[in-house]
């Protein structure tokens, strides 16, 4: 099982990566990001900068790459590979203090999450904040069965369901259902025109699990499996005993190389037999992460809650093999 970086989180650069599909409201939510006064130096990357429709009097030089905006941030486009952009704009380490990624609306996100993953130099210098996933609530059912819409629901940590004020609250209410059967963990805002409070969606640790359980404890009170008419959902559980980390290791490692382009996002506190420090686990397609947290807090309920959100998930196979590995 790998771990994450040797540099603790709180030294790396927090990331935050922006997806949804075409006309979700990314570009409107970007803009907020760069002209709103939360004072932080933002550096961002696009995929296409004509695309994003950045206002013309922030923009300092469009010619290079990474160029300078007048309000102290730094924007990049995306022409070439992400990890060289990333490389290049971290010479400028010194300039900034938050990164916002954001992906093309037809955009499966896991290819850039994995980025935090694969290259160690990143791993130590960058740590993944959220990935933010707007839902277009006027169109998001014609595109409902399309592969890259569910792929960036489940991937998401923080969703925002955008343009609220075009739809009625019945419908909003059952394209809100219909998201929580694919991702319940989640944090789930509501929003009009991306206004969404921007200590909300940086700097809000959302990758951690117990960001979402403090939203909804009661989600993991039982095992269980989200039930609903679409491949892709969620099978969650709880262990009040100890963990054996080498058993845990070993199922997910076979776990994912059966099924590893079926599972989207797994992620887990998890209790150790003889730790006293939470072990942290998150996992993104077959890419497996895990390191020591903090220790348990006194009066702190030990025990291991553990999500997966894939696609044609085994509910009673993955607790067989969950339960396998308690010590």
């Amino acid at each position: 099982m790998a771990f994450t970086s040797a540099v603790p989180a709180a030294d790396r650069l927090p990331v935050t990566v922006l997806t949804g599909y075409l006309g979700a409201g990314k570009t409107t939510l970007l803009n907020r990001i760069l002209t709103h006064e939360h004072g932080l130096k933002v550096a961002v990357i696009v995929n296409e900068f004509d695309e994003v429709g950045i206002d013309n009097q922030l923009v300092i030089d469009a010619d290079e790459e990474i160029f300078e905006m007048n309000n102290g941030c730094i924007c990049c486009t995306v022409r070439g590979d992400l990890i060289r952009i990333i490389g290049n704009l971290m010479k400028r380490r010194d300039r900034f203090d938050h990164l916002v990624i954001e992906t093309t609306g037809l955009a499966d996100p896991a290819p850039v999450i994995q980025t935090f993953f694969v290259d160690e130099e990143l791993r130590d210098e960058l740590r993944l904040d959220a990935v933010i996933t707007l839902v277009d609530l006027v169109h998001v059912q014609q595109h409902w069965e399309a592969e890259e819409v569910q792929e960036q629901l489940a991937f998401a940590d923080v969703l925002l369901l955008n343009k609220a004020d075009l739809v009625e609250e019945g419908e909003r209410q059952a394209i809100e259902q219909r998201v929580r059967a694919i991702n319940p963990m989640a944090r789930l805002l509501t929003t009009r025109n991306a206004d969404a409070p921007i200590d909300q969606l940086l700097g809000v640790g959302a990758f951690e699990l117990e960001r979402a359980l403090s939203l909804d404890p009661g989600f993991l009170a039982e095992e269980h499996a989200h039930e609903h008419d679409d491949a892709v959902g969620s099978v969650a559980f709880v262990e009040e005993r100890p963990m054996d980390l080498d058993k845990l290791g070993t199922w997910l490692s076979d776990l994912v190389a059966e099924r590893g382009p079926d599972l989207f996002r797994m992620k887990g506190i998890i209790q150790l037999e003889g730790k006293d420090e939470r072990y942290v686990f998150q996992a993104v397609h077959m890419l497996l992460d895990g390191d020591f947290d903090r220790p348990w807090k006194e009066g702190e309920r030990r025990c291991t809650e553990f999500v997966i959100i894939g696609r044609d998930l085994d509910a009673e196979g993955l607790r067989a093999g969950f339960t396998a590995c308690v010590a």
